[in-house]
C-alpha cells in the first residue's frame, strides 16, 4: 500500500498510509477506536465500493494485481482476499450449505468434490469432530465461537491467499476467543493474515508484525510499524510507548 487515503464525504478517515504485508506472516493492526483500522481492511478487498460517499486514493497491489483498478474482477479479488467480521455472520442455512453455497457460486459443481472441501475446511478450523453428525442442522444453533469458526471455514474453502480479520474474537467469551486465537496462529505460513484487534496481549501472542494507528490532524494514520518484538519492547514513537503502557488510548 502506498499513500492510501480514504474519505467519507468531507471526513478523512485515513491519510497517507504506506505499508507492506509479507506472505505467511500475521500482522496486527492496533490503536484506539476510530483511527481507521477496519477502514484499511475494507480497502484491501474493495468493500469501500459499497459506500456511496467513500473516496479512496493512493495505490494498493497484491502480487501483480492492482487492487485499485476499476476493471478488476471484484468476485475474484474477494475470493483471494477473504474477510471475517467482528460478529459471526453465518448464512441462515444449514452448516453444510453455509460452505456449499459459496463453493457453487465459485464454480465447484461436483458434489463429491464439494464434500471433500467442506470436510477439509471444517477440519482446518477444528469443527469437523464437533459437528460432523449434524451438518444439516441450522448454523444458527452453533455457539458463538463455533459460528465464527464456521465463517472462517467458509472463507478457507475458497482457498484465499490473504485473510482479513476484523476483531474476530471481540464478540466471543474467553474460552471461544482462545480457540479462535489458536486457530489464527495456526494459519501462519499458509496465508497472509491481517487482524484488527484492540487486545494488545492478543496482538503480542499471535502477531509477527504490528502497526499502530492513531488519529492525527483529524485523520487516522500509521504512527509506527515493525516487528512485534520491536513495537512492544522498544517502540520509537512516544504515543506507541504510551499506548502500550496503557497511559494513552
Amino acid at each position: 500500500m502506498r499513500d492510501v487515503c480514504v474519505q467519507y464525504g468531507q471526513h478523512v478517515a485515513l491519510r497517507d498510509v504506506t505499508m507492506e504485508f509479507a506472505h505467511g506472516r500475521i500482522a496486527a493492526l492496533v490503536g484506539p477506536s476510530g483511527c481507521g483500522k477496519t477502514t484499511l481492511l475494507t480497502v484491501m478487498n474493495r468493500l469501500t465500493d459499497l459506500i456511496p460517499t467513500c473516496q479512496v486514493s493512493g495505490s494498493c497491489s497484491f502480487g501483480e494485481m492492482d487492487v485499485m483498478s476499476r476493471s478488476i474482477d471484484l468476485i475474484a479479488l474477494r475470493r483471494r482476499v477473504g474477510m471475517i467480521f467482528q460478529k459471526p455472520n453465518p448464512f441462515p442455512l444449514s452448516i453444510r450449505k453455509n460452505i456449499l453455497l459459496p463453493l457453487r457460486q465459485h464454480g465447484v459443481r461436483d458434489r463429491a468434490r464439494a464434500m471433500e472441501i467442506i470436510e477439509q475446511s471444517l477440519r482446518d478450523v477444528g469443527l469437523w469432530d464437533e459437528i460432523k453428525d449434524r451438518l444439516d442442522a441450522p448454523a444458527s444453533r452453533l455457539s458463538g465461537g463455533q459460528q465464527q469458526r464456521l465463517c472462517l471455514a467458509r472463507t478457507l474453502a475458497l482457498e484465499p491467499e490473504i485473510l482479513l480479520l476484523d476483531e474476530p474474537c471481540s464478540a466471543l467469551d474467553p474460552l471461544a476467543s482462545g480457540r479462535v486465537e489458536d486457530l489464527i496462529a495456526s494459519l501462519r505460513n499458509r496465508f497472509t493474515v491481517i487482524v484488527v484487534t484492540h487486545n494488545l496481549a492478543q496482538a503480542r501472542r499471535i502477531a509477527d508484525d504490528v502497526a499502530v494507528f492513531w488519529v492525527a490532524d483529524g485523520a487516522g494514520r500509521v504512527i509506527e510499524h515493525g516487528s512485534t518484538q520491536q513495537i512492544f519492547e522498544s517502540p520509537q514513537h512516544e504515543l506507541t510507548s504510551a499506548y502500550i503502557a496503557g497511559v494513552r488510548g
